[in-house]
């Protein structure tokens, strides 16, 4: 992304009929400065030749995401979960095999990386595990000559300081969710007993804070907390915390609830509120890939995720899925050769695909930006994977915004922008 003053999007305009560089400078009031601009405009790509094939690079994995589910239990029972909570545990020699197995297919497809997600149910209630099972995939990294990256996925209620520096010593990220302020978070994310979780998040937040190990937060939205989005923006904000805004996807553990589905003007009345907060306190990082939901801005790509294609879920039995939000519905097995290909040639589980085979995006502006949204909430609501996301209208109203949000971001940290 890039940001223009007037007269250099003056210029850009110039071009919008393909012309020679003389013809394009008729217009320009001063001709040796804004053929100097021209000449910048070239370097950066934002002029081409009419003879260069103008097409956006798409966006090589070169990573395999892994999602390890070493839990199906929690001390939470927040409404939106697609979990059906059970005590059972992934044993441990159970996820060495599960390491095994996603090294294995990294090797086989020749990726470079490899991204570990510990994930539940709460994965701290099973935390010896992560830990050893990270150990176990820092070895092999080494020996295979991998870029290894690893993230504990958390409610945030009951880390310890004992665990604060047993993750910084293994090398590990950590995300918390915090859907709201006090009742915001509490009305959605409860303890087994129904009392809200909120002073904990904040006390694990403290003590994070103490330990100066910084997590990113995610923030989920749905009809129940909208109001307080704004709130729990500028909160993460005051903290310099990263974070992401993610729309509750409804599924199958929560058809009887009536209250977490958002209308479309509520969750874009609530955005735009939460953008103007955002606005005061513009972060040093890219706002790009994490304020709307599952549409990046910040590279192009043809599928939303990387679901059937360098994804891969294994869940505490050693079963395959494609996603998470799908955990049952195995396809592979840790114990196959390659079960990334196995997730790849599958036809019967979650299909995404390219935003090309979608109807409604195919000549969409921001086909390369959104790709469609995901496979498993559309074929929910429609029935189908060939068509635009349900959240389609949501999206591209809000797609200005974050770019403009973005736009001043870059102004403020170039100093330009008082």
């Amino acid at each position: 992304m890039a940001v223009v003053n007037d007269d250099a999007y003056f210029l850009l305009q110039q071009f919008q009929t393909p012309q020679s560089v003389a013809a394009g400078l008729q217009a320009a009031p001063h001709k040796a400065k804004a053929k100097a601009a021209v000449d910048h405009l070239i370097q950066t790509g934002l002029l081409r030749p009419v003879t260069t094939v103008a097409t956006l690079s798409q966006s090589v994995a070169n990573s395999l995401t892994a999602w390890l589910h070493v839990t199906n239990d929690c001390n939470l029972r927040c409404d939106y979960c697609y979990i059906d909570k059970t005590p059972d545990k992934m044993a441990l020699e159970k996820g060495y095999q599960a390491i095994e197995a996603v090294f294995r297919s990294t090797i086989k497809q020749n990726l470079k990386r490899v991204k570990l997600k510990y994930a539940g149910g709460e994965a701290t209630l099973n935390f010896p595990t992560v830990l050893a099972l990270h150990h176990h995939a820092l070895q092999l990294a080494i020996v295979h000559g991998l870029e290894l990256d690893g993230v504990v996925l958390s409610n945030g209620v009951a880390i310890s300081d004992r665990m604060i520096v047993a993750l910084k010593e293994a090398g590990l990220r950590l995300m918390i969710s915090l859907d709201g302020i006090g009742e915001y978070h509490d009305g959605q994310r409860p303890f087994v007993n129904g009392h809200g979780s909120f002073e904990h998040v904040e006390r694990t937040l403290n003590r994070l804070s103490k330990h100066q190990f910084i997590p990113s937060i995610s923030i989920t939205i749905s009809q129940r907390n909208l109001v307080g989005l704004p709130d729990v923006v500028a909160y993460v904000l005051q903290r310099n915390l990263p974070f992401t805004l993610n729309f509750f996807r409804d599924n199958a553990c929560t058809t009887s609830l009536f209250d977490l589905a958002y209308e479309e003007d509520q969750i874009v009345e609530a955005m735009l509120n939460a953008f103007r907060v955002i606005e005061t306190n513009l972060p040093p990082y890219s706002l790009l890939g994490n304020v709307l939901d599952l549409a990046h801005l910040d590279n192009s790509h043809e599928r939303t995720c990387g679901v059937g294609q360098s994804y891969m879920v294994i869940n505490h039995k050693g079963g395959v899925a494609k996603c998470h939000m799908a955990l049952d519905e195995v396809v592979a097995a840790i114990t196959d050769d390659d079960p990334l290909q196995l997730i790849q040639l599958d036809q019967i589980g979650i299909q995404n695909l390219p935003f090309s085979e979608k109807e409604g995006c195919r000549t969409c502006e921001w086909q390369t930006w959104c790709a469609g949204g995901c496979p498993a909430l559309t074929y929910r609501v429609t029935g189908r994977y060939d068509l635009r996301s349900p959240n389609c209208r949501i999206y591209k109203t809000l797609f200005p915004e974050v770019l403009r949000l973005e736009g001043l971001r870059l102004l403020k940290y170039s100093g330009l922008l008082q």
